[in-house]
This record gives structure tokens, sequence and C-alpha cells, in this order.
């Protein structure tokens, strides 16, 4: 099965519709795949559920799917940097599930893992816990959390062999990992191919198994999401 598509355009045709759920990985600005968030957005697609750490920043990133109103309900952790997300979320034109950093992850960890629900301490006692089943372990309060699966992950990865093993480079790892299991269909982002046997089996972090669709964005524009400088 070749899994390698000539742009982020093909791989995403015939995939995506309107009403999915999208997972995407990165960390702010870190470790998105820029590419396939341009493309998706290009295709004109609507009514999104985005499930995303971050939701970019205006103009970069998710930011550009808010721009053009395809997303309509946002999974995140943090979303303090995009002027556009507060104001459609301000105005009620923008959905909101905030979810604590590490519940994220695991929710989508365990999406990919099978395991449809989990108890978690994160919460309890507050209004994350509203409307959830809430247990007592070991006198201690537990939060009922659901388990995250997507129609489709777009994931960023460093290196990619022809099967589909994936290594992430440093910190741009991040959520990528676990948006690249939790995807019914998993399209991956590289900066650049391997043959297959290259990578050290001991320095794949996502195998192949899970991955679908390759990309090759050979030079990613990698922008900061904050540059800040010292005063001359």
């Amino acid at each position: 099965m070749n899994k390698l598509y000539p742009d982020a355009a093909s791989a995403l045709a015939g995939v995506v519709k309107d009403g999915q759920t999208i997972a995407v990985g990165g960390f702010g600005l870190c470790g998105i795949p820029e590419a396939l968030i341009a493309a998706l957005r290009d295709t004109g697609v609507k009514h999104l559920t985005a499930i995303s750490n971050n939701a970019g920043v205006d103009g970069f990133g998710l930011g550009l799917l808010l721009a053009t109103r395809q997303i309509k309900k946002m999974i995140s952790s943090y979303v303090g940097e995009n002027k556009e997300f507060e104001r459609q979320h301000l105005a009620g034109e923008l959905e909101l599930d905030f979810t604590p950093q590490g519940t994220l992850a695991e929710k989508l960890r365990a999406g990919g893992a099978g395991i449809p629900a989990f108890f978690t301490r994160t919460g309890a006692g507050t209004i994350v816990a509203e409307g959830k089943e809430v247990r007592l372990f070991d006198g201690e309060q537990y939060v009922m959390e659901h388990a995250l699966v997507a129609d489709v992950s777009l994931v960023k990865a460093w290196k990619a062999d022809p099967v589909g093993n994936l290594v992430y480079r440093k910190t741009a790892r991040n959520f990528n990992p676990n948006v690249a299991m939790a995807g019914k269909l998993t399209i991956v982002e590289v900066e650049g191919m391997v043959g297959l046997g290259d990578l050290d089996p001991d320095m794949v972090h996502t195998p192949g198994i899970f991955v679908h669709r390759i990309v090759v964005n050979a030079n990613p524009e990698k922008r900061i999401e904050q540059r800040t400088v010292r005063a001359q």
C-alpha cells in the first residue's frame, strides 16, 4: 500500500467532509501540520469540530480555519493567542469544550488505545466536573472523562519511512503521537522520507500501523508564536 501522496491537497482528497471531527497535532505553533491545515482550509469543508491543544494564532495554524468560519466547535486547552477565537466564542458563534491539558492528552491516548473512558482527579470540585460522573477512590473525588476519537487526524512529524513509521523532532513531538493514535484515518506531514529499514526501531515514536497517508513538506515556515528580543 502506497501511503505517500504528492501534496497536502491530494492527501486530503476524498477524506474530509462537512461536520467531521478533526484532531490536529502541535503545541502553540510548534509541531503543527502547516501544509495540511492550509489545504484543509482550501477544501472549503465546514461545521468542523477541531481537537487541538491550541487554536493557532490569527492568520496561521488553525487560525486560518477560524478566519473562514469552518470550525463550529473547539475541544482544546489553551486558546489565549487568538483574538478571532476570543471574539467568536464571546459572541456565541463558536462552541468551546475547555479541557485541562493533561486530560486532553489522555483523552486522545485513550481513544487511540480503545479505552472508552477513565477517571482523573483533575477538575474534581470545579466547573470541569459539571455534568460528569464523579466517584470516590480512596477517599478522593475522581471525574470520569470520555476518550476522544477523530474522524481524521492531522499530524506533523520529522521523518517517515514508506510504511509510516514516524520520528518527531524534540519538543515538536508534543501532542502529535496521541493525535496520530486517535484518528480513524491519520494523515501525516513530514519534512523528509527515509528508506524502509533506515529508522532504528528503538527510535520510532509512532508505528506505521497508525498512519494512513503521508505528505512531504520539506520547508515548513515554522513560524514563531511570540518573538521576544532584548532591547538594544
